[in-house]
């Protein structure tokens, strides 16, 4: 099978085609070949393509191509030094912040397996998680709702290490200053303790790290957990090829593929495999900028779309039913809103028609499975 192969026209099914060709109704072949691919050389390659263009948009910081991929090899080289190597197990206890994509490239260029972990799990929840994967060094923020549950889990398991990195590091000048001044109690202070390494002094290095080989169609990238319908969170391997794969097919059905225009905006947690394929992988390997938000609020990312004009939203049925019922809905401009991808849970109809109603743009509702990294099919963009 090749690129170029396409599906039969309708009413012309040959006698060894699926009959399904038939309805086929995307703007590539259904049939395409993806040739191996790591998660770090994906990172890589569009940082030489992409140069100083914006790939993250953290409350109005940027960080480039080229920031973003040398902080990945900053995160490698600093985890050599603590002895990682092939196969270890570093976890992410993190929201949506620009520590969790330098962590996240930077773990796996170091030849490890990350582990994602929800910010929201409890301290037995996350115990249970550490212990079952093997995770010997975690990546939080000295937050409050995550940093005393880390330090809980680092007593009772056989967790190693933390690495404790800075919301406000993160932020612009002036918004790092409000939060340091006026969300105090939203941070913890971290401990003195020899086990405990801040995420800036991690990365205090050239990025010169030692490349590790990485075979993408049997090395795991990703030890990512779902429930399923068992109860019992269970941890799907999923390999590099796995993760590029689908990031590659994602894109290839979207008919717009004008990466100088392609913002999206990233509140879906990245520690789920629907915004960890379909916005963090997909939109490194597409050349495109996400604009970050540690966490959904309808008035954030609200604002957000009329400020930097974003051309895609991913959300879940509850966060398109939570913007249409915020009255900042009025006050937003979607000129920019091309497409919207819902996924998570079955789509209302009527929730799906005033959402394009509202805003002007198509609403596509895609299924997927933590095992299958993330996106299995979708409704056509358009047709």
């Amino acid at each position: 099978m090749t690129d170029s192969a396409l599906p039969a026209s309708p009413g012309s099914v040959s006698s060894d085609q699926p009959i399904w060709t038939t309805h086929y109704n995307h703007p590539c072949a259904w049939d395409q070949q993806f040739p191996p691919l790591s998660l770090p050389e994906m990172l890589f390659r569009s940082a030489e393509r992409k140069g100083t263009a914006p790939l993250l948009d953290f409350m109005g910081r940027k960080y480039s191509y080229a920031e973003t991929a040398q902080g990945a090899r900053r995160v490698a080289k600093g985890l050599q030094a603590m002895g990682v190597g092939k196969g270890d197990r570093i976890g992410l206890f993190l929201p949506n912040v620009p520590h969790y994509v330098a962590a996240y490239y930077g773990a796996m260029a170091a030849g490890a397996t990350v582990v994602n972990f929800s910010p929201l799990y409890t301290v037995d929840e996350l115990a249970h998680q550490v212990a079952d994967s093997g995770t010997t060094i975690l990546f939080t923020l000295s937050a409050t709702a995550l940093l005393p549950t880390a330090l809980k889990v680092l007593d009772q398991s056989g967790l190693e290490r933390l690495v404790v990195g800075s919301v406000a590091g993160a932020l612009p000048a002036g918004k790092a200053l409000f939060y340091r001044l006026f969300k105090g109690k939203e941070t913890a202070e971290r401990p003195d303790d020899p086990r405990i390494t801040s995420f800036s002094s991690l990365i205090d290095n050239d990025g010169a790290y030692a490349p590790v080989p990485i075979d993408a169609t049997t090395d795991i990238a990703l030890f990512q957990y779902t429930g399923g319908t068992t109860g019992t969170p269970k941890g799907a391997m999923l390999s590099h090829q796995n993760l590029s794969a689908n990031a590659r097919q994602v894109n290839a059905i979207d008919p717009r593929k004008d990466d100088a225009d392609d913002r999206i905006l990233g509140v879906l947690p990245f520690f789920h495999v629907f915004a960890n394929t379909c916005v963090l992988n997909r939109t490194v390997l597409n050349g495109g900028e996400i604009v970050m938000l540690p966490r959904f609020e309808a008035v954030a990312a609200l604002k957000a779309i009329t400020r930097t004009k974003v051309t895609a939203l991913p959300g879940v049925p509850t966060m398109y039913q939570a913007l249409l019922d915020n009255p900042q809905i009025a006050k937003t401009d979607f000129a920019s809103l091309r497409a919207c991808i819902s996924g998570g849970a079955p789509l209302a109809a009527e929730v799906k028609a005033r959402f394009e109603e509202v805003t002007g743009a198509n609403v596509v509702e895609g299924y997927g499975l933590t095992e299958s990294s993330g996106v299995v099919s979708t409704n056509p963009y358009e047709g």
